[in-house]
């Protein structure tokens, strides 16, 4: 009888090596060879040095690198993201445990005897007891939920290297801005203290009787404006300044930026050939480790067909009186085998495999639109750049036309031989054009900045923990 007992057993172990439901395959994707907008694209020098990952370093610029540093270590958002990591891994943990027996452990002592009257002694029994049971993974189905387990930890993880590079990019850009809305700044204060002198060549003209009031007036408004633009200006600077505090885990009134230059490098990552991005990518990867969790639950919803078999055991000693408790003759076990299914269920469980597998589907073309995204960003980004520094160039000219322009009509107004309409126009041409040039600089840099993140910013998907590390819950860092 034992022999049966243990071939049986261990036939069912023998079984345990095999899972229902599909095995996972990543589906195939047509990936264009290049990119549309890459021919003739060339490297910027700058991106030859960056450390891996630290791409704000190509911009060359002391003080965003040091606010990037901060991002990960303060930003309460990311520290969310890590937490929501951990308690993916924890989960994994949890369903892992059910592969493994459970043991516990059972004693009793018990003082018993009859009344008063009685004739019998007061007696003591005890018992102690081990109990052990495991359920037998036969079908894989608890294996097929780790499967899943692993894999909704991987998408986690990969979320939280996503919103890391997020942060990183977002920072970038309102730094970006800040530092347009100082250049602009600049650019205001020097226009104004142009206006100043045109308001005091008209005031003296005017003085003379040389001129009519409405144009000392007329110079006046323009000097108003321009100032007037300048507080706004500087309003809009305190916004991006704040935006950038709480991205490094500031309240507002604990950071303040000096005024400075707006950044003059605009460094271009090298896009590579589109199939990379597959691998470089956090959402990307993300996306294709939600497909993978999505194809393992299948299994478990296949795996809802079959029976749940168990095993358990008992050993111990049980005795009256209990001074005898582990002697040889107050010994007891006992072996058993359990399998449970459901015979009738309404078409629960056809129900929960066609729900596992339609939302899988919805993974796959997730994970398809996701790419497809992808390559628009890119596109979009090289493409921008491209145009951004063709118009900057041709804006580079506006503005030296414009300036000379200015020049020359202030200098004819002071002669007498042009008349203040011609100056105000020119004045306000060339701030115009400056502004614009400003603009244009600020949209290369934030296409710069896009194209970093959008290439992945230096992530790879190897870069996710693996399967042994979650389930030994090695630490991990975007």
């Amino acid at each position: 009888m034992r022999r049966i007992t243990y071939t049986v057993l261990f036939g069912l172990l023998g079984l345990s090596g095999c899972m229902v439901g599909p095995n996972y395959h990543r589906p195939q994707l047509v990936v264009p060879a290049a990119y549309k907008a890459a021919p003739g694209w060339v490297k910027a020098k700058p991106a030859d040095a960056a450390p891996k990952g630290q791409w704000w370093k190509n911009f060359q610029d002391p003080t965003l690198d040091k606010l990037e540093a901060q991002v990960v270590v303060n930003n309460a958002t990311l520290a969310a993201d890590y937490y929501a990591y951990s308690q993916a891994v924890a989960l994994t943990q949890e369903d892992r445990g059910s592969l493994f027996p459970t043991l516990a452990l059972a004693g009793s002592a018990t003082r018993s005897g009859k009344g008063a009257s009685g004739v019998s002694s007061p007696s003591t029994s005890g018992s102690f007891e081990g109990q052990a049971s495991w359920s037998l993974d036969i079908w894989g189905k608890i294996r097929r939920q780790v499967q899943s387990d692993v894999a909704r930890a991987q998408v986690s993880a990969a979320d939280l290297a996503n919103a890391t590079l997020s942060a990183q990019a977002e920072l970038a850009s309102d730094y970006v801005y800040l530092r347009s809305a100082d250049a602009n700044i600049a650019l205001l204060r020097q226009t104004i203290a142009a206006y100043q002198v045109s308001l005091r060549i008209t005031q003296n003209k005017y003085n003379a009787g040389t001129v009519s009031q409405s144009d000392v007036i007329t110079a006046q408004t323009a000097l108003d404006g321009a100032q007037s633009s300048l507080i706004a200006e500087q309003a809009t600077r305190a916004q991006y300044e704040h935006a950038i505090a709480v991205l490094t885990g500031r309240a507002p009134a604990e950071l303040s930026i000096p005024q400075g230059a707006q950044i003059a490098v605009i460094p271009s990552p090298p896009p590579q050939v589109p199939s990379t991005l597959l691998e470089r990518r956090p959402d990307i990867a993300a996306a294709e480790r939600s497909m993978a969790e999505q194809n393992a639950l299948i299994g478990v919803a296949v795996g809802a067909y079959y029976p749940d078999i168990s095993i358990s055991a008992l050993g111990g000693y049980s005795v009256t009186p209990i001074t005898a408790l582990f002697g040889a003759s107050s010994a007891l076990w006992s072996f058993g085998t359990t399998a449970t299914d459901d015979l009738f269920d309404g078409g629960a469980r056809a129900q929960g495999v066609a729900a596992a597998k339609a939302s899988y589907m919805e993974s796959v073309e997730t994970y398809r639109q996701t790419v497809l995204t992808a390559f628009q960003e890119v596109e979009n980004d090289l493409s921008n750049l491209q145009f951004y520094a063709r118009q900057a160039q041709v804006q580079a000219q506006a503005v030296a036309d414009a300036s000379r322009a200015a020049q020359i009509a202030l200098n004819e107004y002071r002669a007498g031989t042009a008349d203040y309409t011609t100056v105000v126009t020119a004045q306000v041409t060339l701030l115009t054009d400056q502004q614009t040039a400003l603009s244009i600089q600020q949209n290369r840099l934030l296409a710069s900045v896009g194209l970093y993140a959008d290439l992945g910013g230096g992530f790879k998907a190897s870069d996710l923990p693996t399967a042994a590390q979650i389930q030994s819950r090695l630490p991990f860092a975007p």
